[in-house]
């Protein structure tokens, strides 16, 4: 119960930090960070599979609905939560029986910030070609994902160092 309770804190938390505080940043029209994607990349592995992706698809949903994006956040994030258990196999050695006993925080530093550097471009990559949806505008896209993805990492490590308890 407390571990769902928590999920649901989490959800609500990042969903109101990236619609009230972190839209309305725009640095020199490339840099907007979106810190919300730390939901779908903290997630239990344990937990289903099917409601887990119906979580991450309605989290990209509201903040879509906040944001007035047409549905861009909701497909970028259902994406990174449909592929996250690759990653997980690829960076972390991990099969399924494997999924009860996985923490990130029991996983050196290197693994993880690669782990959380492929979901964080990949989602930033299908939002912004979205965004600009032209071919015309590639360098603009590769600009915003990487500027963005950077903010977004920093705010990432920063956020998890800042709450996460030393033991």
């Amino acid at each position: 119960m407390n571990k769902s309770i928590n999920q649901i804190l989490s959800f609500v938390f990042l969903l109101f930090l990236q619609v009230l505080v972190l839209n309305n940043i725009n640095f020199l029209g490339h840099i907007n960070p979106y810190l919300y994607i730390s939901f779908v990349i903290l997630y239990p592995l344990n937990e289903k599979r099917y409601s887990f992706l119906f979580i991450s698809f309605l989290l990209g949903l509201f903040v879509d609905f906040f944001s007035d994006s047409g549905g861009i956040h909701a497909f970028a994030t259902l994406f990174i939560a449909y592929i996250r258990l690759f990653f997980v196999n690829v960076y972390f050695r991990k099969i399924p029986a494997d999924y009860p006993f996985f923490s990130l925080k029991s996983e050196s530093f290197g693994k993880v910030f690669n782990y959380v550097v492929t979901l964080t471009i990949i989602h930033h990559l299908i939002y912004f070609s979205f965004a600009n949806f032209s071919f015309q505008n590639l360098s603009m896209v590769f600009l915003n994902t990487l500027y963005s993805s950077v903010f977004t990492l920093i705010l990432f490590f920063l956020g998890t160092y800042i709450f996460t308890k030393s033991e």
